[in-house]
């Protein structure tokens, strides 16, 4: 009895689901069979060498163990099996789009995002992405037809206007291996964003359901209820006040698309100038004009949500080794930060104290 596929993380809270989970509990009358056989018979637009890349890196299990190809399924055995999304047939054409390059070897690639890149091909944008710059600078990357959206060498994303660190799997072991580690969460994630208001507490944790939004397809909504939507969890910590705003870090427990975004906006904090969740207005601080001012001259100088993936942690796919990743916030966030320093300084509780603007 097959349970079905589950769903995936994308960045990031920027994440999209990027990879396929099944699980499979035998029938009473289960005949013994090769476990590559049986799952190659149950599961869809799945190869048999796909199942035994998936079994090699540890992707596949059961009752909770991890099992080789030849292994005989028996009645009443639990089956699991982490697999990348494959990909569709669609031209991608390389494109000489400068990267800049945090590590790379045989298996995988780490790459530093800018803000502004789109990261996969689709909805309109089939060329100018990460991906059209990955296949120039490193060739073919691994990809089976099948998929809605092409996106060769992913397991995570990252939004067109975060920045930051990703990971990309270079073969089809590298892949396999990377999105087990994604789905079981023992990757980690960090960020760092610029969120309107200030916070009692120096950390928490914001957990709430995260769907598509029934009024607007192109955001993300909190159920609270869980009624709709999917787990989602945020770890977050101080690491600069300005009264106004705050310097945050996000650990990411899921990664839900637009997670950080819409769970920060949900607990009263959204981002400093995220437009689609109400942060590109002056919501903290003084009537003054001034003030105003100061705060969209910021919002010149950072066009986009105040988000960065500052560090990333995974297991090497191939060695083992806890490998660790960090990208230094980039020039636009640490500009608007040096501005907040100075006016706060300048100004510790002047100019009509903390209210609020409409």
């Amino acid at each position: 009895m097959s349970q079905g596929a589950g769903d995936g993380e994308l960045e990031g809270g920027e994440e999209q689901e990027l990879y396929e989970h099944h699980r499979i509990v035998c029938d009473p009358g289960q005949t013994l069979l090769r476990l590559d056989k049986f799952l190659f018979d149950r599961l869809a637009n799945t190869s048999r060498n796909r199942i035994q890349v998936a079994a090699r890196a540890g992707n596949v299990r059961v009752n909770d163990r991890p099992a080789k190809p030849s292994q005989k399924v028996k009645p009443g055995d639990i089956i699991s099996i982490v697999l990348p999304y494959p990909q569709r047939e669609v031209e991608l054409k390389p494109e000489d789009i400068p990267l800049r390059v945090l590590f790379e070897d045989d298996h995988v690639v780490v790459i530093d995002k800018p803000a502004g890149l789109v990261v996969h091909p689709g909805h309109g944008n089939w060329t100018g992405t990460l991906v059209n710059a990955l296949l120039f600078h490193f060739g073919r990357l691994p990809a089976v037809p099948g998929a809605e959206v092409p996106r060769p060498g992913l397991v995570h994303r990252l939004d067109k206007d975060t920045s930051g660190v990703m990971v990309v799997g270079k073969n089809e072991e590298a892949l396999t291996h990377l999105a087990r580690q994604f789905f079981e969460r023992t990757s980690d994630r960090r960020y760092q964003a610029l969120v309107w208001g200030d916070f009692t507490e120096d950390e928490g944790v914001v957990e709430a359901h995260i769907g598509r939004s029934p009024k607007d397809r192109t955001v993300q909504y909190v159920f609270p209820g869980g009624e709709q939507g999917k787990p989602a969890v945020t770890r977050w910590r101080v690491v600069e006040r300005f009264r106004y705003v705050t310097l945050v870090e996000c650990k990411l427990e899921t990664g839900r698309t637009h997670q950080i975004r819409v769970h920060m906006q949900w607990a009263g904090h959204p981002l400093f100038n995220d437009a689609a969740y109400g942060g590109d207005r002056v919501l903290k601080g003084t009537t003054f004009t001034k003030y105003r001012q100061f705060v969209e001259n910021c919002f010149t100088l950072l066009p986009r949500q105040a988000l960065h993936a500052r560090t990333l942690e995974f297991d090497h796919p191939v060695t083992g080794a806890r490998m660790r990743f960090e990208s230094p916030l980039p020039p636009d966030m640490e500009a608007v930060l040096a501005r907040w320093r100075t006016y706060t300084a300048a100004r510790p509780m002047e100019e009509g104290g903390d209210g609020l603007t409409a």
